[in-house]
């Protein structure tokens, strides 16, 4: 088999809910060892999110030990999960002999919490120089508004994005993907690859400090939204973008299409998808300042045309054209298609007592190599279900001692 880009790396997960765990999720699924640390006390609150898992299929709440929260499955996969009371002073010693033996700590800890706990990151540079420490915090370490608690909805609202979508006048519009969480992982993967490839070089390690609201807002500030405003352009445009005329969600017989059609020769060809190839010579359509400046009047047209037709006939005949279109459907049956299945970008999850979860895809690794194997070959570990793994084997610990933590509640 290819060897895995990341393999030998060693990851110590200290994270919890959905930020970290993705970014760690993706650090296993290119082949680092990831240890997910959790509290033998319960573990990662995400176990205890709904809908679970089971012999018997989906459920709402939980039917026995044997359960698994499906964010759970996804997001502990390839990880191997060991349990460790952080706030038991016998837990300093093994937290130590951890971060000696790893590349890369993962924490999304509140401002402060880390250094409650010994666990911060001068505490584990002074166990380990070369030692790469991420932080995945809502708004950096100083914290954030109010009591600073980094929940997505809250950083979508600081960021801006919520006022990107939907008409002018309308309520905000919450992306109904929790992208706050999901944006500041990828942030925090690259960083953390970064400072590994420097610290190949100098030997030395660094603190990698990603926030979910700078993440954020940075893509926000990627559109010209302050020259828009200066020239008098909308902001929020709903579901079509005058500015890029033809362009946007128009509503089938049953359903809707998006189309994209900026530049001239695409936009002549939705005229012809539509049987008004006079419509070229048109001065209003001809040319692209033309569209944008009659940009209602020809999404007018093309609504109408799109309405007397199904999704699947208006994609055709704009695609025959050579126009990007396409029918916009769900995320279900999005998550089916053989685009993205045959190229492990979504893939069956694994129970770690059941095998196969039918009716459930998770995300994949999204990158293809030509000569490395990347991807999830193992499930979501119980809790604490690798510590002999993880102490005996990774940190040489004896059975007995092993048995002592235990014993103590330590681990």
């Amino acid at each position: 088999m290819p060897e895995q880009p990341l393999a030998g790396r060693t990851v110590i997960d200290l994270t919890n809910a959905l930020a970290g765990p993705y970014a760690t999720l993706l650090l296993a699924g290119l082949g680092a060892t990831v240890v997910k640390v959790e509290n033998p006390a319960g573990g990662d609150p995400a176990r205890g999110n709904a809908p679970y898992a089971g012999r018997d299929g989906f459920s709402l709440a939980s039917r026995g030990d044997e359960d698994m929260s499906v964010s759970m499955l996804v997001r502990g996969r390839n990880k191997l999960g060991a349990t460790l009371d952080l706030k038991n002073p016998r837990s300093r010693e093994v937290f130590a002999d951890l971060v000696r033996a790893a590349d890369v700590v993962v924490e999304n800890y509140s401002p402060g919490v880390t250094e409650r706990l010994g666990v911060d990151y001068a505490t584990v540079r002074g166990l380990n120089p070369r030692i790469v420490y991420t932080s995945i915090t809502g708004f950096g370490p100083e914290g954030g508004p109010g009591p600073g608690k980094a929940m997505d909805t809250i950083v979508q609202a600081l960021s801006g994005v919520m006022m990107t979508a939907g008409e002018p006048g309308e309520p905000p519009v919450r992306f109904g993907l929790p992208v706050g969480d999901l944006l500041a992982p990828l942030f925090a993967v690259i960083g953390t690859l970064s400072a590994l490839v420097q610290a190949d070089r100098t030997g030395q390690g660094q603190h990698v400090d990603v926030s979910m609201l700078g993440a954020l807002t940075s893509l926000v500030a990627c559109e010209p939204f302050e020259a828009q405003e200066a020239v008098g352009l909308e902001q929020r445009t709903g579901n079509l973008l005058p500015r890029l005329a033809p362009f946007g969600l128009l509503a089938a017989s049953d359903g809707h299409i998006a189309l994209c059609a900026p530049t001239d020769p695409f936009a002549h060809g939705v005229l012809r998808a539509m049987d008004r190839a006079d419509l070229v010579e048109d001065p209003r359509f001809g040319t692209r300042d033309e569209r944008v400046r009659n940009a209602d009047a020809l999404h007018a047209l093309i609504g109408d045309w799109a309405r007397g037709r199904t999704a699947a006939e208006a994609v055709a005949a704009l695609n025959a054209e050579g126009v990007a279109a396409a029918q916009v459907r769900g995320p279900v049956e999005a998550a089916r298609d053989p685009l993205v299945t045959s190229r492990e970008e979504v893939v069956p999850v694994d129970h770690p007592e059941f095998g196969t979860v039918e009716g459930l895809s998770a995300t994949g690794l999204p990158i293809r190599f030509s000569d490395s194997r990347v991807g999830f070959d193992r499930p979501a570990p119980g809790l604490g279900a690798d510590n002999h793994r993880v102490y005996g084997d990774l940190l040489g610990y004896t059975e007995e001692r092993i048995a002592d933590l235990t014993a103590e509640a330590v681990i």
